[in-house]
């Protein structure tokens, strides 16, 4: 039998332990429903990996964060003793996530209490990823893998003969849930920490934080403020709910909101002075960035608060060609950060699997994304869609 895909609880994403606290701390009751879908074309039908798929949820439903892992999330300052305690006894149960096809279409679905189900969705992206790509000729892609990344490494060699800007230019690793595999995966990183120290400041992977001494990086999701869609308060006041909450629960942590729930201008008109003097950053997931960057830089402007002290973080797509323009536009005049993904962990000369797995009902009411990218909106009541739009004033 083959090796398990999850060799640990802890090789998530950081905001899901960030996001699963503070749910549990203001929303311990939540029920939740999240879907599993794939964008893009693959080469094979998904439904092919369903008994594979079973058999990694088992795995993953047997699993508990071992006492060094424990000690490892309890010495991170904005996680509490209380959360500890309660990983301490957690099990991911297997009744809450159901696998089926329809025709050559994969069907997963997390149902349950929300902190019980919010968990699943990283280690079920990338189960998915390495199961599909298992069938492909792993030496000519890792080979590929190797030359490709090797260019990426002299890409920043060469970048940092370039006069600086006033910021320095900090690159995280964002690509655990559509990876390759998980050995390619740790061999990117480990070529990151040895040829690139100067740029690599961080990954999204606990996992590796833990192993490698990097820094952890990540805060929300689009499903934490979502959520707040569904939780009693006035429909047009859950951006303010949701990072209202965030402030009580992190006071002064883990300081960088995401913005396009609603779309950007929706977002800035209610991410006032408050908000952006209790914020250190904004997360750039859709839209043009430079855009986006615009936008955010003129409110700060306008809320007379200097941007220099403030961060934009771009994450969406990026490239280290797009990363090094987008640079280059704003690192004179705000502090940036690029999480970099598939382009550093499943750039191997395959196509990679457009997959996601997103929150579609919190209490029994649906809830949406307004992306402002084409194509990333996600919802299964169209009803409820065209009244956030209409909430919002957001564009079809």
């Amino acid at each position: 039998m083959s090796t398990p895909v999850v060799r640990s609880l802890l090789e998530t994403d950081l905001y899901k332990f960030t996001m699963w606290q503070a749910l549990l701390h203001s929303h311990p009751a939540a029920q939740a429903e999240y879907v599993f879908a794939c964008r893009n074309q693959p080469v094979y039908p998904l439904a092919e990996l369903k008994a594979d798929i079973e058999r990694e949820l088992d795995h993953l439903c047997w699993l508990c964060f071992t006492q060094e892992e424990l000690f490892y999330l309890r010495s991170l300052r904005y996680i509490k003793s209380d959360f500890v305690d309660f990983l301490s006894v957690f099990r991911f149960q297997r009744r809450f996530i159901h696998v089926e096809t329809d025709g050559p279409q994969l069907i997963i679905r997390a149902v349950g209490p929300q902190v019980h189900v919010m968990g699943f969705e990283i280690y079920v992206l990338y189960i998915v990823n390495e199961l599909y790509f298992r069938r492909f000729d792993a030496v000519n892609a890792v080979t590929e893998g190797r030359k490709r990344l090797a260019k990426k490494i002299e890409m920043l060699r060469a970048f940092d003969q370039e006069p600086p800007c006033v910021h320095p230019l900090d690159i995280f690793e964002f690509g655990l849930r559509r990876r390759f595999s998980g050995r390619w995966h740790e061999e990117v990183v480990e070529t990151l920490v040895r040829d690139v120290p100067k740029f690599f400041k961080g990954t999204s992977n606990v996992y590796f934080a833990k192993k490698y001494n990097l820094v952890p990086i990540g805060t929300m999701a689009h499903e934490y403020l979502q959520s707040f869609q569904a939780f009693g308060v006035r429909l047009r006041d859950f951006q303010k709910a949701a990072l209202e909450s965030w402030v009580q629960e992190f006071r002064g942590d883990l300081g960088t909101a995401l913005t396009d729930v609603v779309g950007m201008d929706a977002f800035l008109a209610d991410f006032d002075l408050y908000f952006a003097k209790l914020f250190d950053g904004l997360r750039h997931d859709s839209g043009d960035p430079i855009q986006w960057g615009e936008k955010a830089i003129a409110h700060y402007t306008k809320l007379r608060l200097d941007p220099h002290t403030k961060r934009l973080v771009f994450s969406d797509g990026l490239d280290l060609p797009t990363t090094f323009a987008l640079y280059r536009h704003f690192a004179d005049r705000v502090m940036t950060g690029f999480g970099i993904g598939t382009n550093l962990t499943n750039d191997i000369g395959i196509e990679p699997l457009n997959i996601v797995m997103k929150l579609v009902s919190c209490n029994g009411q649906p809830v949406a994304k307004l992306s402002d990218s084409p194509g990333k909106t996600m919802v299964k009541d169209e009803t409820f869609l065209a009244y956030l739009r209409q909430v919002f004033h957001h564009p079809g």
